[in-house]
């Protein structure tokens, strides 16, 4: 055996993977279930085995040197390698399991996947905690590859290449308003919905474009976006207090209280709504069971 690894004990490495993913020494310890002065004592060996600070001390927590940014990915892939070889043969119990799994989602994604699956979940799986994250999609590919993230929900004309992949559901749009909106009790002909005042949702913020504005370039018309919001969770409030409308995705409002829908005069083009994780967890049993609860609920 390499002389460097004999005088390197495995809790240690634990402990600074814990380290370089939290940032922090009590969030650390927290985690390992260790005393806060035991995970500092650890991190001062760590700092002699590998002549580094490794973490120092930033205006947010503490900052990685150079170091420690080259072994944040090496270690990861070498502990999960390890515990996939060491882990019993015996299948996941959520009962007793004490995962900790992150979830990439919009709001849309929260609030049509992540939150009716979350009421079984903490049933199930009681001694488990969920942190969600938001949507980055320029990153995804990059956060899902180096553990930052477990499962992502994203739209499929987005979905980056590499990542194991599972169809949700297929979204349709309807055009959406307050209820009792005097311009919504039936299905507005084509020259109606132009002239309607539209709200919009932007991801990207400040966008008066959407997929709606491109099927009505195609019939030569445009209708009035006077509003452009970047989430949907604004979006129900602005429709339930104005006579603004908006082209929704129909499962956010098909439940609504305060909103009222038809069908856009138009054929609409809708989206499809996958569940993303990458192959490094693919086979492990706690994944694929959180991945199979996601895909029931729904």
């Amino acid at each position: 055996m390499n002389n460097s690894l004999r005088r390197v004990d495995l809790n240690l490495l634990v402990t600074l993977d814990t380290l370089l993913d939290e940032r922090n020494v009590t969030r650390a310890a927290q985690r390992l279930h260790l005393s806060q002065p035991t995970v500092s004592v650890q991190l001062g060996k760590l700092r002699d085995i590998f002549n580094d600070p490794l973490l120092l001390p930033g205006p947010r927590g503490m900052r990685p040197t150079a170091r420690a940014d080259e072994l944040r990915e090496p270690l990861r892939q070498a502990l999960e390698s390890l515990e996939y070889a060491v882990a019993p043969s015996s299948p996941f119990d959520p009962a007793q399991a004490r995962q900790i799994w992150r979830i990439a989602a919009s709001d849309y994604g929260e609030s049509t996947i992540v939150l009716p699956a979350l009421p079984g979940l903490r049933m199930a799986a009681p001694g488990t905690r969920l942190a969600i994250l938001s949507l980055s999609p320029t990153t995804l590919a990059r956060q899902a590859e180096q553990g930052d993230i477990d499962l992502a929900f994203h739209i499929s004309e987005e979905a980056p290449p590499g990542l194991r992949r599972r169809s949700m559901f297929t979204e349709r749009y309807v055009l959406a308003g307050r209820r009792g909106h005097p311009r919504l009790k039936r299905r507005p002909t084509l020259a109606q919905f132009c002239k309607l005042d539209h709200v919009i949702v932007s991801p990207v913020g400040g966008g008066f474009q959407g997929p709606t504005d491109a099927v009505l370039a195609q019939r030569g018309m445009t209708r009035n976006v006077a509003l452009s919001v970047p989430h949907f969770l604004f979006l129900d409030s602005v429709l339930a207090n104005t006579d603004l409308v908006a082209m929704v995705p129909s499962r956010l409002v098909r439940n609504s209280r305060t909103l009222q829908t038809v069908e856009p005069p138009f054929e609409a083009p809708g989206f499809e709504m996958l569940m993303l994780w990458h192959e490094r967890v693919h086979r492990n049993p706690a994944h694929q069971w959180l991945r199979e609860h996601m895909a029931k609920s729904i």
